[in-house]
């Protein structure tokens, strides 16, 4: 099998923020258990307003659209704005509509793990909750297990670390599910 490739997705046009932060560390235990990891964050994210039907895309459009045909699952990390995800992650995803004819059609079958900061605990169940519903109207496995980080406590270091133990444990079983429902994805496709 080769390894699954996992892709990041999410922050804010901040580079360093909390949700790119908890991102990178669910990554990075991602890559603990054998995958490949890729990151779409911070500048990354500004992009065009996604237009349908519009096919002129941007080097970062087209690098975006390759990883979502490549990747095997998905990491989501928003913020919370207003009790929703950021508009910059929500515009990413819509790019997702350049796979609508791909055999393997937006993100189907492929798990979705969702991460999610907030200055408070109301917006974040929130947050998390339009994450999901948009990784299963996409045909995603959204992850049994979400994160919701109250991040009006410190949370990370100046260097991403996580200062507390439970927020550490919360992102890695994010990136753990997603490597695992990716591994479970193709040993069926194996088998079958």
């Amino acid at each position: 099998m080769t390894k699954p490739l996992i892709l990041g997705l999410g922050g804010t046009a901040r580079s360093g923020s909390s949700s790119e932060k908890a991102m990178k560390i669910a990554l990075r235990h991602a890559e603990k258990l054998g995958a490949r990891t890729a990151s779409f964050c911070g500048r990354d994210l500004l992009m065009p307003v996604y237009l349908p039907g519009d096919n002129d895309r941007t080097e970062s459009a087209k690098r975006l659209v390759k990883l979502f045909r490549e990747a095997d699952g998905f990491i989501l990390a928003s913020p919370s704005y207003h009790g929703s995800l950021s508009g910059l992650l929500k515009n990413a995803i819509d790019y997702t509509e350049d796979l609508r004819s791909d055999r393997r059609i937006y993100w189907d079958g492929r798990a979705v793990g969702c991460i999610c900061c907030a200055g408070g605990w109301q917006g974040g169940s929130q947050t998390i909750s339009a994450l999901r519903d948009i990784a299963h109207a996409l045909r995603g496995w959204p992850t049994p297990f979400g994160a919701v980080l109250n991040t009006s406590l410190p949370l990370f270091d100046a260097d991403g670390r996580s200062l507390d133990e439970s927020v550490q444990n919360q992102l890695e079983i994010v990136g753990a599910q997603v490597v695992e429902f990716a591994m479970m994805r193709y040993a069926a496709d194996y088998v079958f």
